[in-house]
């Protein structure tokens, strides 16, 4: 080995770092995952296990007011009126929906090379994050049960003017007013409702909840997920761009959204996802299974509100 010299003020060969790094002990990190988020929305949305991975949404028809539905037409006053109670003849079932991958990792590797870190439990780890990532943008954006997908007509408003507005969260406000829970929207969209508050000179409250600090509107938390897409991107370049807003109430007792997962996996690593070992093929590859079961369930129609077409790019110039 050539030996690395450094030559000193003092005209005379010293040892140098890049040898010296050779004997040296290092500190490593684990694997950096740059792309993970907090995933507030699995935080706060309230979840329901199931036991046939099924879940039937049973509505009554409803009138005008809910009299409507028990109340006859007899007309005499001496008469009580009589009826029942309808329900939807084809109510909604929602099936869960599955999301796996499979980790292959050489057990030469992992006999070898796990120390400090097991390296099996490392590749493991990181697919389990990158599936419950795929399961926040899927209960956001899914064509079959993607909350953006499944708000009533009745239940979407547009932006006053494009930018995100105090009065725009209001008029949310009003479409989902019975106990909301939280409103939901990407990074972007709630830097621009900041710049619209400072504008007006109504800056919102912060809250603490579940570890995170959040603005808060009219009392309610604005919660950030880059699952709900800019021009169709998580992380937009350009400085305009369109999105969306949600406002949800969460819950079965109230009647709102839940997330759904499958209960009693076999191999259950967390909710809604089990971890199966297929074995170790003739090059000594270990294979494992990865199985996440998730889907989202609105139980009535004013559960949720979306603010549609919200402008991003709103810009300010104050004296």
């Amino acid at each position: 080995m050539a030996k690395e010299t450094v030559n000193t003020t003092a005209g005379i060969n010293a040892l140098g770092s890049k040898a010296a790094y050779n004997l040296a002990n290092i500190t490593k990190t684990k694997p950096q995952y740059g792309a993970l988020t907090p995933r507030w929305l699995t935080k706060m949305l309230e979840f329901k296990g199931l036991e046939t991975g099924i879940y039937r949404v049973n509505r009554v028809v409803e009138g005008d007011t809910p009299l409507d539905v028990l109340c006859s037409q007899t007309k005499k006053s001496d008469i009580i009126p009589a009826g029942y109670v309808e329900y939807e003849t084809e109510p909604r079932e929602y099936v869960l929906n599955s999301i796996s991958t499979i980790i292959n990792v050489n057990t030469a590797v992992e006999d070898v090379y796990s120390s400090p870190y097991d390296q099996v439990q490392e590749q493991l780890g990181l697919a389990i994050e990158s599936l419950r990532e795929r399961q926040e943008s899927q209960l956001i954006n899914n064509d079959d049960y993607g909350l953006l997908k499944n708000v009533s007509d009745s239940q979407r408003i547009q932006t006053r003017n494009g930018a995100p507005t105090p009065d725009d969260l209001d008029e949310l406000i009003s479409k989902v007013w019975k106990e909301p829970s939280f409103f939901l929207a990407h990074p972007r969209a709630i830097a621009a409702f900041e710049r619209e508050c400072t504008k007006r000179g109504v800056p919102p409250v912060i809250t603490n909840i579940a570890g995170g600090t959040f603005l808060t509107w009219r009392g309610i938390p604005v919660i950030p997920t880059d699952k709900l897409l800019v021009d169709g991107l998580k992380n937009p370049t350009s400085e305009s761009g369109k999105t969306n807003i949600l406002l949800i109430r969460t819950g079965e007792a109230k009647r709102g959204v839940i997330g759904l997962f499958q209960a009693g996996l076999k191999n259950e690593h967390s909710r809604g996802l089990s971890v199966r070992f297929r074995g170790i093929d003739d090059k000594g590859v270990a294979s494992y299974l990865l199985s996440l079961y998730c889907s989202a369930a609105i139980l009535a129609d004013d559960a949720i509100a979306v603010l549609e077409d919200v402008e991003v790019g709103e810009y300010y110039d104050y004296d």
